[in-house]
């Protein structure tokens, strides 16, 4: 009888056994009577952070002064030779559809008739802030989305790195060069500077990809192809 009794009180012991993984326990979205708004998330305290997004530096990361009265005017970075060429490489994969690779406003889109950006190279752009920059591609500005989702921080600032080089192509002075350089430069033939080219117009959407009227039918849809025996239809 004993060793009966034994055997029942070991299987209830063992029915009430319960695993860590069904322990009492709030799920995400769940009900409680605990809380006065019955809710088991609960919202964060005011000021709380992700771990690594604390982002403090207001001129790195938002590209304005810390109290984000003004733009920055000087690059947050150190610019070197393979900051501007990963800059040059984003800048020809997110920019230079619209903005051309010279920064001129006729990209390709643009010559498909999307609304054409204003030159790099105007007075006001050149005057204009590298925070200007930075902010455009972070927040978009006018016909421009944003590209906060596909460049990140320190590629946008390559960026914005490399469209000082391209200003600086475009309107460069002699005294600008090393003198070394400049005394080799002195010394080339002057050549008078060519009209600039206009931008061409943009075709109609859908495109159009009809030949020219005087243009020969492609052999393959001559009517004397189906037969193979050069002879009329």
């Amino acid at each position: 009888m004993s060793c009966l009794g034994a055997t029942l009180l070991l299987a209830a012991l063992n029915g009430c056994r319960q695993e860590m993984y069904d322990q009492p326990k709030y799920k995400p979205l769940g009900k409680s009577d605990f809380f006065p708004d019955s809710r088991n998330e609960r919202p964060l305290p005011d000021g709380t952070v992700p771990r690594g997004f604390l982002r403090a530096d207001s001129r790195f990361y938002r590209g304005t002064s810390p109290d984000g009265k003004s733009l920055v005017t000087e690059l947050p970075i150190v610019v070197t030779p393979r900051i501007l060429a990963r800059g040059r490489e984003r800048y020809d994969i997110y920019c230079a559809p619209c903005h051309d690779r010279t920064g001129g406003g006729a990209g390709m889109v643009v010559r498909r008739g999307y609304r054409p950006p204003p030159s790099f190279h105007i007075d006001r752009l050149r005057d204009a802030p590298v925070g200007h920059f930075y902010d455009v591609v972070t927040n978009g500005f006018g016909a421009m989305p944003d590209y906060a989702a596909q460049i990140d921080v320190p590629d946008r600032w390559a960026i914005v790195a490399y469209i000082r080089a391209l200003q600086l192509s475009q309107n460069a002075k002699l005294s600008d060069a090393p003198p070394e350089e400049r005394a080799r430069l002195e010394a080339l033939p002057v050549v008078p500077p060519s009209a600039p080219r206009p931008t061409p117009p943009p075709r109609p959407f859908p495109f159009s990809e009809s030949k020219p009227q005087d243009a020969p039918p492609h052999p393959a849809l001559s009517p004397h192809a189906a037969r193979g025996d050069g002879a009329p239809q």
